[in-house]
């Protein structure tokens, strides 16, 4: 009886922990603009580049058509100038020749991180006091840069950053990789922003200022670093300014993944997690409610525990739904498969994440140092 109120209070407090993410998450004011904008700095857009896939031309091309009264540079970063995707960013900055935009070869190798390293090269070009950093695969809303900049009129607010949603399609493992970020990422995000300020950032896109950028060391601070978003955004607020998270949402847009790909990504997200925040990642497994449920309808097949459980993964599974809509802006009862998917193989990957401190990212083999520093394997 003691096991089975063990297990009966873990999948409450689960719960309790499910309800809270789906509090915050509707109070967000998610996909909401700003109706009067007067701030519109000059802007330098930095767009490190790797490799080209059949969404690459369009999601460039929403940095080329911005509705922004601002200046606007577009610097185009690519390591070699074999690359693939030089031809598609050339052909881009002809068809929009009135957009001050260039293809930025920065062939040196400035240490393990090889996009912060094409960023610091980058940012060497820039012409404005506004930066902003965005992922190849970003395909942005016409106005976002004058909806995200305006915060940074405030004075305390170091850097703004906001939510990305990915398509649900293909295979179930996408569908539960686009479930994983459309419910419970963002939603854990607000929920850990409701005990504490923001002491990081998204890296899908981030805009801050130059100067803050030298008052932590530039770029080149973040080059050993994995997970160069999240320390971006951590020096920041150590510095005492306010990380902002705009209502604009993007979309990552990229190619499909196999299996095998999604596992990878998923598994080095979980241990660049763990070691960037290795105390809330170890309790992060008692957000799994399905996890608990089962185990206790499992363990104690009794009327009461079985009562419970139900609850627990009905309230699970509503929450979900309803949080999905809010992001994706559509009820698509395929959710709940890929809900299904992601909650057992979760628990999987999360105990993976502290037999290892490996990772593979864009074809590198790397080892993870407290803290989140990397060392390629050798």
């Amino acid at each position: 009886m003691t096991a089975a109120l063990i297990f009966a209070g873990l999948a409450l407090l689960s719960t309790g922990l499910v309800i809270w993410q789906f509090v915050v998450a509707m109070r967000f004011p998610l996909h909401q603009r700003v109706a009067s904008l007067t701030f519109a700095p000059g802007i330098s857009i930095l767009k490190p580049l790797k490799g080209a896939d059949s969404e690459t031309r369009a999601c460039l091309e929403t940095w080329l058509t911005q509705r922004y009264v601002g200046r606007i540079q577009v610097l185009f970063g690519v390591h070699s100038a074999d690359d693939p995707v030089c031809a598609i960013v050339r052909d881009l900055i002809s068809a929009h020749s009135k957009v001050d935009a260039e293809l930025v070869i920065c062939g040196d190798n400035l240490g393990p991180n090889a996009k912060v390293s094409t960023l610091i090269q980058l940012q060497q070009r820039a012409k404005h006091d506004v930066i902003a950093v965005s992922d190849a695969d970003v395909f942005a809303p016409n106005d976002l840069l004058e909806q995200t900049v305006a915060p940074l009129s405030r004075s305390g607010v170091g850097l703004v950053n906001c939510f990305y949603r990915l398509p649900a399609r293909g295979d179930i493992e996408m569908r539960c990789e686009a479930f994983i970020v459309n419910c419970d990422f963002w939603s854990q995000v607000l929920q850990a922003r409701s005990i504490k300020p923001i002491g990081f950032a998204l890296g899908a896109v981030m805009i801050t200022s130059r100067a803050r950028l030298k008052k932590i060391g530039g770029f080149e601070s973040l080059v050993d670093y994995l997970a160069d978003d999240y320390q971006l955004g951590h020096r920041i607020a150590k510095t005492g300014a306010e990380i902002v998270i705009s209502p604009v949402v993007v979309e990552c847009r990229s190619a499909p993944m196999t299996a095998r790909e999604v596992w990878q990504h998923q598994l080095r997200w979980a241990r660049t997690i763990r070691v960037c925040q290795p105390g809330p990642y170890f309790f992060s497994i008692l957000n799994d409610s399905t996890l608990w449920a089962l185990l206790l309808a499992a363990a104690f097949p009794f009327p009461r525990f079985q009562v419970i459980a139900a609850i627990c993964l009905a309230v699970r599974w509503f929450t979900a739904l309803m949080i999905d809509r809010k992001m994706t802006g559509r009820l698509d009862f395929l959710t709940m498969v890929a809900l299904l998917n992601a909650d057992l193989f979760r628990p999987v990957i999360w105990a993976l994440s502290f037999l290892g401190n490996t990772v593979l990212w864009r074809g590198t083999k790397y080892h993870l140092l407290p803290g989140g520093k990397l060392v390629i394997c050798q």
